[in-house]
């Protein structure tokens, strides 16, 4: 399928473009504000699919919101209609249309166009209404609160908020692109549609900023929120992208004794934390039981002796375990346990435990294991 994607060096036509690119069986034709009216037209003439995206929503003038939304517009459909096509488009209008403002009528006019051509063309036409749109590439200080904050919070520069109660609705950006695959995948027939994402979210800028702040808390804290669902995941991930590419890198605190050193990687809110330590040759770490704390030993270099004894029983146990064949070695509630670097390197071993340690009540016993 041949995808025309107007405006595709903006904010949403990056993200689509980047997703489709990978789908080979689509052939994206890329237009912008560089593309001629005549390699436009052509474009169009050829399209399976148009996906509108191209319009303006901050102009230095107000005439330029009709000229770059409506005009534009103008332009496919009377293309379309002269070549007497019946190709489906997907527009992103906006909320805005149905407010009375100029952004808002050069929308709302955009939108009556494409209307008129479905009712003419017998064609498919998808608009979509969309609310804030947030993710990468979003231009900060422009139109995008959320880009705004993530620029300015991940450089340590300060941000403004006036009304810090006002609630505002968004859009992953991913999430749009992957419903625009879903309407692609299934050929669009005829009909006019204001379709609804599934996935919009409400949040306050207090709510927004204080969220911002918590990731870029992490490298210092090493603390991470719950970021791996919905609305959390999307905006850490969004945050992420506005860092310097130089600044894609930290130092984290490193505890050297020894028996070696010891490094803690990232706590999380509700599913423990991840470190790693070391061990010359010859030296055992450990000869301790926990009572409810469970660990995850993955050993990445090096060979390890594991010793397990039950604290009544004392039932004995051991595994050696060498890192050229991966294997987890769980540590269980009761049982002491220790683990000895029997190899000629240095033993590099990283660690899962299922709660952050704390200090006032760290659930680790010193024991000796007897044979």
């Amino acid at each position: 399928m041949k995808i025309l994607i107007t405006g595709s060096e903006g904010f949403i036509g990056k993200n689509l473009h980047i997703y489709f690119a990978e789908k080979k069986e689509n052939k994206l034709l890329l237009t912008n504000r560089k593309t001629t009216s005549d390699e436009l037209k052509l474009n169009i003439q050829s399209a399976d699919l148009i996906i509108h995206l191209a319009g303006v929503n901050r102009p230095l003038n107000k005439e330029d919101f009709f000229e770059g939304n409506t005009n534009t517009t103008k332009e496919i459909v009377e293309t379309l209609m002269q070549s007497n096509k019946s190709t489906p488009v997907v527009y992103a209008s906006s909320t805005q249309a149905e407010i009375d403002n100029p952004y808002g009528r050069s929308k709302k006019e955009a939108e009556d166009l494409l209307l008129n051509y479905s009712k003419k063309a017998k064609a498919a036409v998808y608009i979509y209404r969309l609310p804030n749109v947030f993710g990468k590439f979003a231009k900060p200080n422009y139109n995008s609160v959320v880009a705004t904050f993530c620029y300015n919070i991940s450089r340590s520069l300060p941000i403004e908020i006036h009304d810090s109660s006002k609630k505002i609705n968004l859009v992953f950006v991913e999430d749009f692109c992957k419903e625009i695959d879903g309407l692609v995948s299934k050929v669009p027939g005829v009909g006019i549609q204001y379709p609804k994402l599934n996935s919009e979210y409400s949040v306050s800028l207090h709510e927004l900023a204080n969220k911002l702040y918590q990731y870029k808390e992490v490298r210092s804290t090493l603390s991470i929120p719950a970021v791996g669902n919905s609305f959390e995941r999307a905006l850490y991930s969004t945050f992420i992208s506005y860092y310097p590419i130089e600044d894609c890198q930290y130092s984290i605190p490193e505890y050297k004794d020894p028996r070696g050193r010891f490094v803690e990687m990232l706590k999380t809110e509700s599913s423990g934390q991840f470190s790693f330590f070391t061990a010359p040759p010859g030296i055992t770490r450990g000869g301790h039981y926990h009572n409810t704390k469970t660990e995850k030993f993955l050993i990445i270099q090096g060979k390890a002796l594991f010793r397990f004894q039950h604290y009544f029983t004392k039932e004995y146990c051991e595994i050696t375990v060498n890192g050229s064949d991966p294997k987890i070695v769980d540590t269980i509630p009761g049982w002491t346990h220790d683990i000895t670097n029997i190899g000629e390197n240095e033993l590099i071993v990283m660690l899962w435990a299922n709660e952050v340690f704390d200090r006032n009540l760290p659930d680790t016993f010193s024991a000796e294991i007897h044979k």
